[in-house]
């Protein structure tokens, strides 16, 4: 079967404004909901999130969860209740297992110890959530500076369960079906998307023209199905492109 193409557009996701935050979800997520848009292959959750200086999100439970924090600018700070602390900024991939269950909370890092920001500046990342291939797992927590990676050029591999991934340099999930793949790419560069059942694309800066769909701006998705190997092309300002690889589906019945 040939593969197929649905492009979501940035407008068209749903929206989350709460003064101190602005977010946009690529699928159903909390009070949005739409039947027909709760998942693609494995991915769950892919929110956009600009929080502002001195915010951030409270300590707040997961469960049975893998999640994947890619910050595009600014800190953000993390912290969870099996002790586990850090700074993620651009470049630091990080990936927290919920398992049987863990707290946390992320805050803009110019929260300080006196509750007074020491910044104006807001904090841009990623969140994509995937469910792990076992349940009830120990929770736990890894990130790895991949910066030196990305300036190579090329896709990167930011996280993977896939065993023919375990000699890369990347932060593992608890998933053998999915692995997520990043590029900075220049201006008019031009990669191939993975061959895979699902490969989901997401624009997170600057533009692409996605062979066999057209022009995808910053915050567009390209949902591919039976990914052949299709060209991504970097318009005249670079992009910074999201990719993940899929070999199943989760079945939401």
């Amino acid at each position: 079967m040939a593969s197929t193409l649905d492009v979501r557009r940035a407008g068209e996701r749903f929206h989350t404004r709460a003064g101190w935050l602005e977010s946009h979800h690529s699928f159903s997520f909390s009070h949005h909901w739409s039947p027909d848009n709760t998942h693609f292959g494995l991915l769950l959750v892919s929110n956009d999130d600009i929080v502002a200086p001195g915010t951030g999100f409270d300590t707040h439970p997961h469960r049975d969860m893998e999640i994947v924090t890619w910050v595009l600018d600014g800190n953000l700070v993390h912290q969870d209740s099996e002790g586990h602390n850090g700074v993620i900024y651009p470049g630091l991939a990080q990936r927290m297992s919920a398992g049987t269950g863990i707290l946390h909370s992320e805050k803009n890092d110019s929260w300080t110890l006196t509750g007074q920001p020491e910044h104006q500046d807001p904090v841009h990342f990623i969140q994509m959530w995937v469910i792990p291939d076992e349940a009830g797992i120990r929770p736990g927590y890894e990130q790895l500076d991949i910066n030196d990676e990305l300036a190579r050029g090329g896709w990167t591999t930011l996280a993977s369960g896939m065993p023919r991934h375990a000699d890369r340099r990347a932060i593992g999930i608890r998933q053998k079906h999915a692995a997520l793949h990043v590029s900075r790419m220049r201006p008019g560069e031009t990669l191939q998307i993975v061959t895979a059942p699902f490969a989901h694309l997401f624009v997170a800066r600057g533009s692409v023209e996605l062979e066999g769909a057209g022009p995808l701006a910053t915050g567009d998705a390209g949902r591919v199905t039976r990914a052949e190997g299709q060209r991504i092309t970097a318009g005249p300002e670079g992009a910074e492109v999201l990719m993940w690889e899929m070999s199943t589906a989760v079945s939401m019945r």
